[in-house]
């Protein structure tokens, strides 16, 4: 059957081989037999993932990057199509700017994107505000074929139940109140009566769908709920519009999380309803704290543009990520998206929830820094000052030599790019705070600085004499001289090594720093 095909359609095509059901009250879920599909089966020339992102965050979630990443990958390794669309019926919820700040998060990943909102395709368009006239039309056909059904039942008495069926232990959900008085239903919605439109699930069968992931998993219809297609404002719900809109976007693999799975069932029926093939299904694990707890914005940071701003590399995050469910052939933790590629396959990914330990990222984005040549560093690192902390840059840029030659002194103590100007601030502006008291030192600074201004070189093993020829003379400990010279340098008892930070400030200022 070619996709797009309508329920017409396919009742046309599925009446020849008699497999469609007679009446709108016999329908269930074996609308269509496997033998329909076997022989009728959409040859998938082109492999097509996606990402339907919610814009209702600051940004795109940790959690659904991990689900970028995978279904990126995916097409990638198959030379698919790789594209992405915005899912902003819930118009309350709706944070504004969101959207566009998750299609640049994946652009600042290294997820490229083949279709979007904002990169025309022959699929569009690809924000679900936008396609309410197509859910509308096809929502229709589902209530001719008695696949859905229109419901008039007020907040109230959706209340009421509920709170009677909790009370019983029963699990929540509707219980087919307007199915089956749909004519007068229909007249009270000409009257100006609000409804919506539900999907008509028959009970006591069975829904079985393969997942890549866990194999054949099989739900009872009796435990699915009939749940809302179309509200009372026209918008479709995620289950109509996830449908709909892979079908018609030729999506081959759905590849989300595991917290999709209760749903998946409705999605199934509503495939079958239609008449459309259903797409590969892959349900990923959820990220989880290192206390097993769920990943969320109230116990940690998971907005994606948060690790950028914060000096994470995005090509460190994204191998990080890609080791979530899933381990290299070769053991190995570090490795390039190319390598990735090559590797992965979704069927050896774990369901089991992996942990997200920011401690171990950290980490390895530190490994990163240090891989790096001095000129990458030095590109990395003034790209993400320039952009995330511009006062800081404002100062650096005027001393870039002093720049460049503090690198090799904070590289390997750097896990994260952000930690740059703690380790050097003091390379661009004297401390006026000091992490030790140096006043009942003044008399051992003076020797210093007095021994320090006839210095003939000012380069590293230079410096280092003089400091221990005067700890000798005045019969201090070099541990304890260095410490006192270090915090008047500094104004900090750990820094980048000292002999080599006061050449890079200079004897003058090093001196009018000792005698201040």
């Amino acid at each position: 059957m070619a996709r797009g095909a309508s329920i017409a359609e396919s009742k046309q095509l599925a009446g020849v081989s008699g497999l469609f059901e007679n009446t709108c009250k016999e329908w269930h879920v074996t609308i269509i037999s496997h033998k329909f599909f076997e022989t009728h089966k959409f040859i998938m020339t082109t492999v097509r993932t996606r990402l339907a992102p919610s814009p209702t965050g600051d940004d795109i979630h940790i959690g659904n990057l991990h689900t970028a990443l995978i279904n990126y990958t995916v097409a990638l390794k198959h030379k698919g199509q790789f594209i992405v669309r915005l899912e902003d019926t819930d118009q309350a919820r709706e944070v504004k700017g969101s959207g566009e700040r998750i299609l640049q998060s994946l652009i600042d990943y290294g997820l490229e994107y083949a279709e979007g909102p904002d990169r025309d395709g022959k699929y569009g368009p690809y924000k679900q505000s936008e396609r309410l006239e197509i859910y509308q039309r096809y929502v229709k056909e589902l209530i001719e074929s008695g696949a859905a059904y229109y419901c008039v039942c007020s907040k109230e008495r959706l209340t009421d139940l509920r709170q009677k069926q909790q009370k019983q232990k029963q699990v929540p959900c509707y219980d087919k109140h307007c199915v089956d008085r749909q004519d007068a239903v229909k007249k009270q919605i000409e009257t100006g009566q609000q409804h919506v439109v539900r999907l008509n699930v028959t009970p006591g069968q069975e829904i079985s769908f393969e997942d890549t992931l866990r194999g054949t998993i099989t739900f009872n219809s009796s435990d699915v709920d009939d749940q809302v297609l179309l509200k009372s404002d026209g918008f479709p719900t995620y289950h109509l519009a996830v449908v709909i809109d892979d079908h018609f976007m030729q999506i081959t693999h759905v590849i989300r999380g595991e917290d999709w799975i209760p749903s998946t069932p409705k999605h199934v029926l509503l495939y079958r309803a239609f008449g459309w093939e259903l797409p590969i299904f892959a349900h990923t694990p959820l990220l989880r704290n290192p206390d097993k707890s769920k990943l969320s914005k109230r116990k940690n940071p998971v907005w994606a543009g948060w690790y950028l701003s914060e000096g994470y590399l995005p090509q460190a995050l994204i191998n990080y990520l890609s080791l979530m469910g899933w381990t290299h052939p070769k053991q190995q933790e570090i490795f390039d998206m190319e390598e990735f590629a090559k590797v992965f396959d979704l069927s050896h990914m774990q369901p089991g929830s992996p942990i997200f330990d920011i401690v171990k990222l950290s980490w390895m984005n530190g490994e990163y820094i240090r891989s790096f040549e001095l000129g990458g560093l030095s590109h990395e690192l003034g790209g993400y000052l320039q952009e995330y902390k511009g006062e800081q840059w404002d100062k650096i840029k005027k001393h870039k030599k002093v720049f460049e030659a503090s690198l090799p002194l904070v590289q390997e103590r750097m896990k994260i790019l952000s930690e740059y100007w703690g380790l050097c601030a003091f390379f661009y502006e004297a401390p006026t705070k000091y992490e030790i008291n140096i006043e009942d030192k003044k008399a051992l600074l003076k020797k210093i600085s007095s021994a320090l201004e006839s210095a003939r070189s000012w380069e590293v093993d230079a410096i280092g004499e003089i400091l221990q020829g005067v700890a000798i003379a005045q019969g201090v400990k070099n541990r304890d001289l260095f410490q006192v010279v270090r915090v008047a340098i500094t104004g900090r008892k750990i820094s980048p090594p000292l002999n080599e930070s006061m050449q890079i400030l200079g004897k003058k200022e090093c001196l009018a720093r000792l005698s201040k």
